[in-house]
């Protein structure tokens, strides 16, 4: 039986969103923003969803006069890639 895709996860900018933060200790918006193509808006929306489901931390703070948005994953999060990865293999028979 297969197991179900998490829907959270299943979404193509969250999904990339995930896959970057990954493979770094944090990232900021403005790196998300270009590595994802998206909008700042779109990007906005897509890590308050990601941060209420607790799967990333979102850090509020200024670089001199600048607001940064700083972005890491959780452990929770990491489980969730972890097992929609492993889910995913399951569908395509690795």
């Amino acid at each position: 039986m297969l197991k179900e895709l998490d829907p959270l996860l299943h979404s193509q900018l969250r999904l990339g969103i995930m896959s970057l933060l990954m493979s770094v200790d944090s990232a900021e918006f403005t790196f998300l923003k270009e590595k994802t193509n998206s909008t700042a808006g779109n990007l906005s929306v897509q890590l308050d969803k990601l941060s209420e489901a607790g799967y990333i931390t979102v850090e509020k703070s200024f670089k001199g006069k600048k607001p940064l948005t700083t972005c890491m994953i959780t452990k929770q999060g990491l489980k969730a890639f972890e097992d929609y990865v492993n889910a995913l293999k399951g569908y395509i028979g690795t």
